[in-house]
């Protein structure tokens, strides 16, 4: 599902385009079953047949209900593939790969899902209405992607504020350090914006979807709630809640959830994240679940039943096809639509083709690793983008932009300058492999150890205290 309104043309992506055939195609099987007249049905079929035409050439597929475009609609063009062949991009909430070794092109997949990129105008203007320096993840380019971000800048200008909602799906005891993206960002716009933040810990989600046991996943929610604790939310603006323990004791949230779920079909739920009918009925009635923290009145307890409070949801690009949906959703169910800012993702350390992956020990460096095992990790798996011998390296360079630690570094390293000169040593040869490595090291092994010190102050109370529903100090 997409912002587009209306039938017919206006489609400038494969997954708008195919979201109006969802569309078109419930429309006409609804004219069908109410008996409508020959001449309605028969527009509307001829509707149906032009969509599938223009949905052919654009993806060079047919359409097939309940099978998304497949990545491969929009070949990248960002260099050559790892492999040499052409790259294949697939990003969606379960899985992320490609075929290349800088990654997956972020500026196709704009194009592909519909999102703005963040440009430097933006960038500027973020300073100037926060009155804070941009955050590296800006400046950089790490979150690269918004919907209506200039709409929410408007707003606070004149004095209508926001909240933040994002989220953690506790598949682990422990995270790892791509997890802490999303959350190093949030804390930052809670503090420059003053304003108010829910975090949705999604155990009803890995239950349905991981071999786990419903007390598993609650137990990770309470262990990972500590992690999030760590990064230095402040408890009297921010609310955690397990959907588990939540959904049954807030009955403004569950009404959200049902009103969600009544406008959005079966049809159009497959199309959006490719289930199947062999899915159990909790994966296709989840996206609502994940929808409804968008709308300030599923938190009675701390916007008083108000509705019309934005909501703006700092997440990697690949949670966005359920924000699209609830975008969608929201202006008819009487909602403001939430505001995204979308970042890239935290590559693996064998290479950028894939994310960090907590159920793969030697792909991630967790937040439990000791200085050793992250001495040992990075220097036996982070992949290099330098040359094969020391003079082939000294002579030619690296490329950092393979380069797992240097990726790293534009992550954590808060200095521009230091990683400029960085990446120029790297690329022309002054800088080798081991020594790139060894920087990432000495970067990582502290930032980690002052987060497992942080988390040894997390007591149980606290957690309590995060997680118990309950007014926050904030001004609207």
């Amino acid at each position: 599902m997409t912002d587009c309104q209306g039938d017919g043309d206006g489609a400038n992506t494969p997954m708008e385009l195919y979201d109006k055939l969802n569309v078109q195609g419930e429309k006409v099987r609804a004219l069908k079953t109410a008996k409508a007249e020959k001449a309605e049905i028969d527009a509307a079929v001829q509707l149906l047949l032009k969509l599938k035409v223009d949905y052919k050439k654009m993806t060079g597929q047919d359409y097939k209900a309940g099978c998304p475009p497949s990545e491969t609609c929009i070949i990248p063009d960002n260099g050559p593939a790892a492999d040499g062949e052409n790259n294949e991009d697939t990003v969606d909430p379960w899985n992320v790969s490609t075929t290349n070794a800088k990654g997956v092109d972020y500026d196709k997949l704009i194009v592909r899902f519909g999102s703005s990129k963040i440009e430097k105008e933006l960038v500027d203007r973020i300073e100037k209405v926060s009155g804070q320096k941009a955050h590296r993840f800006l400046r950089r380019g790490i979150f690269f992607s918004h919907r209506d971000m200039h709409q929410v800048l408007d707003a606070y200008e004149k004095n209508k504020s926001f909240y933040l909602y994002t989220g953690r799906g506790p598949s682990s005891e422990a995270m790892h350090v791509g997890h802490l993206i999303p959350f190093i960002f949030t804390k930052w716009l809670q503090d420059v914006f003053d304003i108010p933040l829910v975090i949705q810990l999604t155990d009803d989600e890995k239950y349905l979807w991981k071999d786990l046991t419903i007390e598993e996943c609650h137990r990770f929610a309470v262990e990972n709630a500590k992690d999030i604790i760590a990064c230095g939310f402040d408890v009297n603006k921010t609310f955690i809640f397990s959907d588990l323990d939540y959904m049954g004791a807030s009955p403004e949230f569950y009404r959200n959830v049902v009103k969600i779920q009544k406008h959005v079909t079966f049809n159009q739920v497959k199309g959006i994240f490719g289930f199947t009918d062999s899915d159990c009925i909790g994966k296709i009635s989840f996206p609502a679940i994940q929808a409804a923290p968008s709308f300030s009145n599923s938190f009675r307890h701390i916007f008083g039943g108000r509705k019309d409070i934005q909501c703006l949801i700092p997440c990697a690009i690949d949670q966005d096809p359920y924000f699209r949906m609830t975008r969608d959703v929201a202006p008819r169910i009487g909602y403001p639509k939430p505001a995204l800012l979308h970042s890239t993702f935290f590559p693996a350390l064998q290479g950028a083709q894939t994310k960090m992956s907590a159920s793969d020990a030697n792909s991630s460096i967790f937040l439990t690793d000791t200085p050793k095992q992250i001495k040992n990790k990075v220097n036996k798996h982070a992949f290099s983008g330098g040359k094969d011998t020391v003079e082939e390296h000294r002579k030619f360079g690296g490329n950092p932009d393979v380069d797992v630690s240097f990726m790293y570094l534009t992550f954590f390293l808060e200095d521009d300058e230091q990683l400029e000169k960085i990446r120029q040593d790297y690329t022309s040869g002054a800088l080798l492999t081991g020594e790139l490595k060894k920087l990432l090291i000495e970067t990582l092994q502290p930032m980690i150890a002052q987060h497992q010190e942080r988390r040894k102050q997390v007591t149980d109370e606290t957690v309590k205290q995060f997680m118990t529903p309950r007014s926050l100090n904030f001004n609207f």
